[in-house]
């Protein structure tokens, strides 16, 4: 983390300057907003959370609640999302408080005593060298806190409006503010005869499966249910069941419980299969009680018993797989104003821990997206890949929960369209990738290219996320993971990895790129507004061959020490070499020879890959996304030391 570029300041570095805009606000909801986002649930606060880093926006959030969430709903937190928060500065937080999932263990009917269960097997929850994050349990409630909190201390101030129920959006085609939003102001719910309308450019729908927004633009859930109730208690309770502070995968004669261990040492969540015969009446009526679930695992437990001695919170659901065909009102050639996300347009059962993710992940893929065309430095046509590119994420996601909830709930071969809790415990592992939230792959898009020197990058494969990995930093020799070098900040990375040549020598293929990014033709040149530091638009990071001791910061081009701020102070955290233990070029396969650019969008997918030379091909990939300047970058004061020694 980086403070102190505008001047030194006594207080928590952590919380930011609050933008000049701030103290223009009127009190209460504004008439007009660049965004207006429906939902305070996962996807709309990650979404909040990106846009209050484009501070100069007017970002309005609502939601029908009388405040924020307590306690309750999703608490699995993949891989993937921690590394997300790492992006947002968050993930210390969230892996000092939660829960970390190491193994997962696995019981089934006990072959030798009927009625009885048995542990199988014992595996790791995660593949080693997935990533440097772990899997995490933390409440929904506490890691909507966190993104409050980071919104809170934001340039922006952000915060959310509470007891706000958006009724109606609509569409218009003209002015600078097309869309309007129709506000019923509630109080636990029920209205207070009390309206309020908003105009914006555009609206984001994380309203939930419930969704106005998405009935709003004529999108449709489509799926079905799958006849399959679960009940979920938050407890404290007393067990003689061995792995109760194990993630664990119980069948039994008598049904499916998925326990989930919750973060602080005591409290567990469990996951109750219902059946439709024995649970029926219960389910008929709508009479389940926490009493009633807790009898229910414990005849799946059998000869394990369960005492609850307090509920958290519990919930019964039905699952049931669900799907829009598109997140977005877009229209022939008319590009979208009207985006939906999270449950608004995907639903699945809860017990591969996935919606809480999938969720945050479709809005950092939007928010990015709607915060540069805002800012104008994208193009608005990128705001089509955001449906164009997590719709067939979710497609992907729904036909993996079809699987998993038939496989988990099934007990043998003879069950239809399922199999033996063997075969689940290899799915499950062979499975890990997705469920980690790291097998995601984009297709070939404005934000994505097929390119053909995936070999000089072989471990990051395009249309993936950047997967990171330990370096030294050369100025002050810390380890760091090079991907935590990254904020939620909307910049592009450019990751050049050098050839074998010394960064000072006259064949150096990484001294011949560090002087085309200070040349006029430079991308940072073209697509950089002014006034705006080298970095806020394309973010240049070099690693080295060379050992930290071997180099020196004065063996760097300047185009690798970028002058920011009013103060032209150099930023010398922009260049790395590898770890001894660990060498990036090894572990993810880079052409030591040719060294190799790879370009990473700001939400941490890979774009391209490119050699070091191959600087048209750089500049053209970057014009089909960026908006190219009016004033050129170079011969302004606040960059000068960026291009010249």
């Amino acid at each position: 983390m980086q403070f102190y570029l505008d001047g030194y300041k006594p207080g928590d570095p952590f919380v930011e300057e609050p933008h000049p805009s701030v103290a223009e606000r009127p009190a209460g909801l504004p008439e007009t907003a660049d965004v207006v986002i429906i939902g305070c649930g996962p996807a709309g606060l990650i979404l909040a959370a990106q846009l209050a880093q484009f501070p100069e926006l007017r970002t309005v959030i609502v939601d029908r609640r009388d405040g924020p969430l307590e306690v309750g709903q999703a608490d699995g937190v993949a891989c993937r999302t921690v590394e997300m928060f790492e992006a947002f500065g968050l993930a210390d937080q969230l892996v000092h408080e939660g829960y970390q999932v190491n193994e997962v263990s696995f019981w089934r009917p006990d072959p030798e005593r009927s009625g009885s269960i048995v542990r199988t097997g014992r595996i790791d929850d995660v593949e080693e060298g997935i990533s440097e994050m772990p899997h995490m349990i933390v409440n929904q409630a506490r890691m909507l806190a966190y993104l409050r909190d980071h919104m809170g201390r934001s340039a922006a101030r952000a915060e959310p409006f509470y007891g706000l129920h958006a009724t109606d959006v609509q569409v218009g085609t003209d002015g600078e503010y097309p869309v309007t939003v129709t506000l019923q102001h509630v109080e636990d719910f029920e209205p207070t005869g009390e309206t309020s309308t908003i105009r914006a450019k555009y609206v984001v729908g994380c309203d939930g499966s419930r969704s106005g927004t998405r009935e709003a633009i004529g999108r449709r859930l489509e799926g079905d249910a799958t006849n399959s109730s679960w009940g979920v208690l938050d407890v404290l309770a007393v067990t003689d069941f061995p792995d109760i502070r194990l993630k664990s995968a119980i069948h039994s004669e008598q049904g499916s419980i998925l326990i989930i261990p919750r973060e602080g040492g005591y409290l567990v969540r469990l996951y109750i299969e219902l059946d439709n015969d024995r649970d029926g009446e219960m389910l008929r009526n709508r009479s389940a009680t926490p009493e009633k679930l807790a009898a229910v695992a414990n005849r799946i437990l059998h000869p394990y018993s369960i005492e609850v001695k307090h509920v958290g919170w519990w919930a019964v659901y039905e699952i049931g797989q669900r799907l829009c065909d598109r997140f977005d009102d877009a229209d022939g050639e008319r590009e979208p104003r009207v985006f939906i996300a999270g449950d608004a347009c995907h639903t699945h059962s809860a017990k591969a821990g996935q919606g809480m993710n999938v969720s945050m992940a479709d809005a950092w893929n939007l928010g990015w997206k709607l915060g540069t065309v805002l800012r104008g430095t994208s193009r608005a046509e990128l705001l089509r890949t955001y449906s164009q590119e997590r719709q067939k994420v979710a497609q992907q996601l729904i036909d993996f929960d079809r699987e998993f909830a038939a496989l988990f709930s099934a007990h043998s071969d003879d069950d239809e369209g399922g199999a033996d809790p063997e075969k689940f415990q290899h799915y499950f592992r062979e499975q890990g990738r997705f469920t980690a939230g790291v097998a995601v792959r984009y297709e070939p898009s404005l934000t994505t290219a097929a390119s053909a020197h995936q070999h000089l990058a072989e471990g990051f494969p395009l249309g993936m996320r950047f997967h990171s990995a330990p370096v030294i930093r050369l100025a002050d020799a810390k380890p760091v993971h090079l991907g935590h070098a990254a904020r939620a900040d909307g910049a592009w990375r450019l990751y050049a990895f050098a050839d074998r040549a010394h960064p000072a020598s006259r064949d150096s293929r990484l001294r011949e790129l560090a002087e085309f990014l200070a040349s006029e033709k430079s991308p940072l040149t073209r697509f950089t507004p002014p006034g705006a530091d080298p970095d806020s638009v394309i973010d240049v990071r070099a690693v080295l061959q060379q050992g930290h001791r071997d180099i020196t910061v004065e063996d760097l081009p300047p185009a690798f020490l970028p002058r920011k701020g009013p103060f032209e102070l150099v930023d010398y955290e922009k260049v790395f070499c590898p770890d001894p233990i660990s060498d990036i070029f090894d572990l993810r396969g880079l052409d030591r020879d040719r060294g190799a650019l790879v370009v990473v969008r700001p939400d941490q997918y890979v774009a391209h890959i490119l050699p070091l030379d191959a600087h048209d091909e750089l500049v053209d990939f970057l014009h089909g996304a960026l908006v190219e300047v009016a004033t050129p970058l170079s011969g302004r004061g606040e960059v000068n030391a960026t291009t010249t020694s």
